[in-house]
This record gives structure tokens, sequence and C-alpha cells, in this order.
């Protein structure tokens, strides 16, 4: 089962959300098939301001669109697979059924922060208030077993994952008061009360599955059945836990739409896993797959050195995305009892020793901030709060430290030594008053005398060598931690099921949080099996301020009650930040070649194509 976005054909635009225009002015020939046009349907909805694209765009910017097609694309796949559902909590699935098999009503634009343009739903009709929302499918669109996609499917995949689907599904879909279709091709989305004005675009992006095709008794168990959707390819071989083929769709409804120009290239993608990061690495170098996003920055620096790449054959590309930049942290699971006292948790950061794990492992790459939203506007670290920012935190006034308010708190800085005895002394002194003292060389808790002691769970080298380098920093304040490495399937199932004590995670976050900041650390996911709250956080003030960013509508409120979601989140200390990354490093044979252009969300392998392949229009 499945998602994804693409296109749209529209019906005028309007200004951030609706721009009245005709079917004339939009250039439709085919306004007749659909019925009267309508001057309030927009063809994309942004989530503040404006769309870039105009109703009559060809192509994105981002893409080649006479990039030719044909040809193979393979992945390196890290882990193992034992569903083709990735709707539902249960089991390991392919999430690129998303992506390639299964469409939604709209598309996202990569170049803008949240806006998204007709695909499935080739218009998309709202108010100021948003509401409701009314989507127009596009009569043409079609599921790859040739039946037409209407009405009565979308409100049937809105009621199945409402109902079925994994947490974050349930969570959006329940804030519909009312669904109904107003006619075989349009549906509309009473969403009054909900104060999200997010939810149109939610909804805009829920994948649209075939009321057909789809077993609701059996929706939440895993399933190696290949699924129906409307995309651009088919699922057409498979083994289990292995591979995965995925083949073009000759007659899919939406190839020539202007979303889709220039993406989905090759005739076949093809999904190979691998159960172990160094086996994956070895088989790239011997030409197995064709690229790989590299996240280590020890095998960037100096891995490199095989024949292919010194020969050219293997290229090495950075981007440099728009986005607040990748962070990665040590997560505390405050679920268990031992990380439970804040101080606990303020004292272990200050043990950290930054400075040496750069300098020994990642040769200087790379930098590092509090909070989650890092290098971009929406960061609160190092920066004073604004009038909004106070007035949507006064009530949570004793739960945010004055230097987090005022900008001035920064991480700790080590001598680099990783003997560093100003940051021991403090975190003893924060140790001893969460009821921890030194016994000789043993930290214990002073009431029942139990060592300090707990497990950092890993699964790749990089995280390994993190985790041993933090080993040795506690072991100077008398902490004994475990380290335990454990495959990518085992990491997945444990972090899923909140079944760890401290793990390395990364949120990557938009330039449009919304929604999904209830799903990375909303009170109501703190215990809901399959979340992104790994750390389980409770907090009043982070729920206030999700809330608060789903209900502003200008540019500068939005961007405030960000920065106070960033400073709640950083006064919990529910993490250990290690560094961010502000360049994505891929890695890729010289057989597949790649835009110029790099998208605002950085490298899209949906735009790529095989080298040596005739030109489209030749092709055709």
């Amino acid at each position: 089962m499945f998602m994804f976005q693409r296109l749209f054909e529209g019906l005028g635009v309007r200004l951030g959300v609706l721009v009245q225009a005709s079917a004339l002015a939009l250039g439709l020939s085919d306004a007749a098939s659909m019925g009267a046009a309508r001057a309030e349907d927009a063809h994309a909805i942004a989530m503040h301001g404006k769309p870039a694209m105009p109703a009559d765009f060809a192509h994105m910017p981002y893409v080649n669109p006479e990039a030719p097609k044909g040809g193979r694309l393979t992945w390196g796949m890290l882990g193992t697979f034992d569903s083709l559902n990735p709707f539902i909590v249960k089991g390991l699935a392919v999430q690129q059924m998303r992506s390639y098999v299964v469409e939604s009503l709209l598309a996202r634009g990569h170049d803008e922060p949240f806006t998204l343009y007709g695909l499935l739903a080739r218009s998309v009709e709202t108010n100021d208030e948003r509401s409701f929302v009314t989507f127009r499918l596009d009569p043409r669109a079609r599921f790859s077993d040739g039946k037409p996609v209407a009405a009565e499917d979308v409100l049937f995949s809105w009621q199945l994952l409402r109902d079925h689907g994994r947490p974050n599904h349930r969570q959006y879909y329940t804030k519909v008061v009312k669904a109904e279709a107003l006619d075989p091709l349009t549906v509309r989305f009473d969403l009054a009360g909900a104060n999200d004005r997010e939810l149109p675009l939610i909804l805009g992006l829920m994948p649209i599955l075939p009321k057909h095709a789809v077993d609701v008794a059996s929706f939440e168990e895993t399933t190696l059945t290949s699924p129906i959707g409307s995309g651009p390819y088919r699922v057409t071989a498979m083994k289990a836990g292995a591979s995965v083929t995925l083949t073009r769709n000759p007659d899919y409804w939406g190839r020539d739409l202007p979303i889709n120009r220039g993406l989905y290239n090759f005739d076949e993608i093809r999904l190979d896993y691998f159960r172990e990061a160094n086996g994956q690495f070895e088989a790239f170098k011997r030409g197995l797959y064709d690229f790989r996003i590299e996240h280590e920055p020890l095998r960037w620096h100096d891995g490199y050195d095989f024949p292919a790449a010194r020969s050219g054959e293997v290229i090495r590309d950075t981007a440099k995305p728009g986005l607040p930049q990748p962070s990665e942290f040590l997560v505390f699971n405050t679920r268990r009892p031992i990380f439970a006292d804040i101080r606990v948790r303020q004292a272990l950061t200050l043990l950290f020793d930054f400075e040496l794990v750069n300098r020994n492992y990642f040769f200087g790459l790379y930098s590092r901030a509090a909070g989650y939203f890092a290098g971009s506007e929406l960061s609160a670290y190092g920066r004073p709060a604004d009038a909004r920012e106070r007035e949507l935190l006064k009530p949570f006034a004793a739960r945010i430290s004055p230097d987090i308010m005022d900008g001035s708190y920064r991480l700790p800085v080590t001598d680099g030594s990783g003997r560093d005895r100003t940051t021991l002394r403090a975190a003893l002194k924060l140790l001893s008053e969460a009821g921890y003292d030194l016994d000789g060389t043993v930290l214990r808790n002073r009431a029942t005398k139990a060592p300090f002691s707990f497990e950092i769970m890993v699964t790749t080298r990089d995280q390994e060598r993190i985790a041993l380098a933090f080993q040795r920093d506690l072991k100077r304040a008398g902490i004994e931690p475990s380290v335990r490495s454990v495959d990518p399937v085992q990491f997945d199932q444990r972090r899923l099921a909140y079944e760890f004590d401290m793990i390395q995670n990364r949120w990557d976050q938009s330039l449009s949080p919304g929604n999904e900041q209830y799903f990375y650390w909303g009170s109501a996911a703190a215990d809901n099996p399959g979340t992104r709250n790994y750390m389980g956080a409770r907090d009043p003030a982070v729920d206030a301020m999700i809330a608060a960013l789903l209900e502003a509508r200008e540019h500068t409120d939005f961007v405030s009650s960000v920065r106070a979601l960033d400073r709640a989140l950083i006064s919990g200390f529910y993490t250990i930040p290690l560094f961010n990354v502000s360049e994505q490093w891929i890695a890729r044979w010289n057989r597949i070649e790649r835009p110029k252009a790099t998208s605002l969300s950085g490298y899209l392998p949906e735009t790529w194509w095989a080298k040596g392949q005739k030109q489209a229009t030749e092709a055709k």
C-alpha cells in the first residue's frame, strides 16, 4: 500500500490560497469534460504566501524537462523488509511504495517551503479560514489496473487511514468533521473547529488507495502482495526481504502532466537490501548499485580511494539544501526512571566532548547547535525571544530558563582534551542535586546505592564510535554505560517500540513544520508505538507551541511560533546535540546523470536519468 505526489493541469489561481481565474486563462482544452470551471478553484495551495509557479507552468525548475527515458536505477538499501504496506505500524515496509506506486491528491513543489500542486486532484478550493477544503479530481486519473480514480476512492482512503493507518494518519484525519462526495469527481472535507491551517495541505498529501482492491479486514497486517496504485510504477518482481523491482507503467495516466515533466525517467527501479553497512558500501564499490547518500564523514573523507573513484567512474557530488540542517542527537528515553530527572539529562549533556570527537573522528567537518531547526530562520538558538515568542511562552515561563529565552544559552565547549575539569565539576554538581554521589570511582544512587548505568543502542560504525567516545567521557563521572550494537532491523523494531535507554537519531525538518511536530514530540504520541517521539516528551509548553504554529496566518507569527517551540524543546534537555550537517554527500556511478539545479529540499532521485539513453522526444 502506498503514497506520493505529482501533478496538475488546473483551474485558476488564488493569491496564497485562492486566486480567481477562468478556465480560458488557464488554457484548458478539456474544461467541458470537467464541468463548468469554477473561478474559486486553485491550481496549487501554499501554507503561507502564494505558490511560486503559475497555473500554466511547463515544468519545475529543478528538473531537466528533456531528460531521456529508459534504463534502470538500482538503490542500495540498508536493512530488510517484510511488507509492501508503509501505512501501518506493523512490519518493516518498503517506503518507496509511497513515492513511486501510490499517488496523493496534490504534489510537493520541492523549491518551496510547503506548496502543493495538483496531481490526482486537478484543483483545490478552500477559504481564508481554511474551515473546509474541496478537491476536484482529474477525470483522466486511473489506477494501474485501468479503473478510474473516483471520489469514493478518496473517501475510502480517508476512512481507512483514519481508522487503521499509522498514528500520524489517525491523528490528522480524525480532525475532519465531515467528508462527502459532491459528485463522482469532487470531494469536500469540513474542517470546522480544527483550528489547523495546515490540514487542507495534509489532506492533499493523503495517499489515495483503490476501494475495489483493498481488503479492510486485513489492512493492518503485513503483506507482500503487490499493491495497486495510480503512480508511474508497478511492482513486477520481489524477493522477500532482499529486493523489489518496480517497472514503469506504460499506461501511466499522468506521464504528460507538467508536474511530472522530467521526473521518473528510468524504465525500472530496483531496490536491493543489505543487512550490514560495510557490506553495503563494498557492494557500491563493485558497482552493484548506482548511488549512495553518504552519512559517515570518515568514509567520505578517505573511503572513496578505490579504482573506480580514482578513474572518474564514481562521481562525488555535494548538495546544499535550503532546509534546516539535519542534526544528529543522542536521545534520552525519559520513560526510563534513570532519565526522568532533567538534571541528569543536563549533566550528561555537559559530559559529551564534541570538540574531541569532531577533531579526531570527523576531521572538523561538523558544527554543533542546540535545537531542532539549525541553520535556518526557524532556529531559536543564539537568538533572543521576540515579543510574540514571549507572549506565547508566558504561561510556561517556569519551564523555560532565562538564558534560553534571551538567546545567551550555549552548548558546553570543552578544551578538547577529553579531560575537561570544568564541565566535569558542573556535571557532578547536577548529579548530586539529582540524588547521585561518587562512591570511589562509581556513581551511585544515594538512596538505593545502585550504580548509575544504562545502555546505548547503536547500529552503524559511526554510531558505535560516538557511543564509545561518550562512554569514555562518562567514566570520568563514575558512570559505566554499555554499548550494544544491533542490526538495522532490530534497531528499527526496538526504536519504534521505545525499547531502549539511549539511541542516536535525527529528525529531518522542513521550512514549514506543521502537524508532524505532534508526531515528533507531542504528549499524545509519547506512549503510542510507532511515532517519532522517541524521547517520550510530555510537555504542555511543547503542545501549545505546536498548536500556535498551526494557527499562524502570517509568516512572522509562524516563525515566532516555531522558535518558541524550539525553546521549549531545548529547555527539556531531551537529547544531547551531536552535530549538524550542512551538506548532502552523494556518490554515484557515472552511468547516472542528474540535473544541474538542486532543489530547495536537496537531491531528488526521481529527477535523475540513465546516461546514454536517447532523448525523450526521440524515444517517443
